[in-house]
């Protein structure tokens, strides 16, 4: 009977054992294919689009996809942080507004007589990092759903936005304004190099920094990564001060590209970017992508974008797209033991 015993024993444990490895393998698949699944569909499309246009691929456009690219790069760039750890920033837009409207009044406009050169840009975009602070603060400490707490935020920034002009907006005079709107350095225009720049930023403190390894930590077991003396609020706070910072850089360079300062131009702006990390890979989720797939993700979606543009597609038909991809690329990328997507 002892040895019938020890003999079933061993028969469960190599049978936990196989579906265990069955199981490390299925995670290592689903990883690959979430990783490299993007990158592929990127080259398809781009051989597609240029196979039906050959317009896509011309200087032109190619410049044309470079400018197009910078703000999503920048709102993914700093979105990135707060999906890897399972949450959601609906602020961005607000913040956007209100850092464009309140730049235009600090730089040469036509309502004032202020000009604080690069201190009218360093301060409004401060401000708009301490309010991403103060949701994080708010989120982490109140335990208030991440949607909830931006929401609000969100909300306050735009109207702040509308106060700061008062429903008069501000023109921009500044000569380096135009200069930077238009400019380019090797060919690609110096809106697109700011946000290469703060891409490169975001690179080095995700891959490079013990903050990133605590982003990914605990968007992926957070009372594990508390377990283990992790600084989660800390970490929280942060992660949405890097998130408005990077929304106040857009909303400087939306300035600079329209010459006026207004809350309008954050508005539609947030799902772009949601949509573009979903397309490379990003899961709303946490604890899943990287850089990397925020970079392939923006191409995508300006490619696709663009395209759209060249063939004539009317914009509400865009809007139908854009909605569409972020359903089933959701729908794939969400665990289905999952219970809650954002915290």
């Amino acid at each position: 009977m002892v040895r019938d015993d020890n003999r079933d024993f061993e028969a469960r444990s190599q049978s936990i054992a196989a579906q265990f490895r069955e199981k490390v393998k299925r995670e290592a698949l689903r990883e690959k294919l979430r990783v490299y699944t993007p990158i592929l569909l990127l080259f398809a499309l781009s051989l597609i689009f240029s196979v039906y246009d050959r317009r896509f691929f011309s200087a032109a456009n190619i410049n044309n996809l470079l400018y197009q690219m910078a703000i999503p790069l920048i709102l993914a760039t700093g979105i990135t942080f707060v999906l890897l750890l399972g949450s959601i920033d609906l602020s961005l837009e607000g913040i956007m507004g209100l850092s464009g409207s309140s730049i235009a009044l600090l730089i040469q406009n036509t309502k004032n007589a202020n000009d604080f050169g690069a201190l009218g840009v360093a301060a409004p975009i401060a401000g708009c990092a301490l309010l991403g602070a103060l949701t994080g603060y708010i989120h982490a400490k109140t335990r208030i759903a991440s949607f909830v707490a931006t929401f609000a935020m969100g909300s306050i920034a735009t109207g702040l936005a509308v106060l700061t002009y008062r429903g008069v907006p501000a023109v921009l005079k500044a000569q380096w304004v135009v200069g930077l709107s238009v400019g380019s350095f090797l060919r690609i225009p110096y809106l697109t190099w700011i946000a290469f720049g703060i891409f490169g930023a975001g690179c080095v403190l995700l891959h490079q920094t013990a903050f990133g390894v605590a982003v990914y930590a605990i968007g992926d077991n957070e009372p594990a990564a508390r377990a283990s003396g992790s600084k989660v609020d800390a970490v929280k706070i942060s992660a949405f001060a890097i998130c408005a910072c990077t929304a106040g850089i857009a909303g400087f360079v939306s300035c600079v590209r329209l010459k006026i300062g207004q809350v309008a131009i954050g508005t539609d702006q947030l799902f772009p970017a949601i949509t573009a990390l979903v397309l490379g890979g990003v899961a709303l989720t946490g604890g899943k992508g990287g850089m990397l797939q925020t970079f392939v993700g923006v191409l995508i979606y300006t490619e696709l974008q663009n395209f759209l543009t060249i063939v004539g597609v009317d914009a509400y038909y865009k809007n139908a797209v854009q909605g569409i991809i972020i359903i089933v690329a959701v729908a794939l990328t969400v665990p289905r033991s999952r219970k809650t997507i954002s915290k």
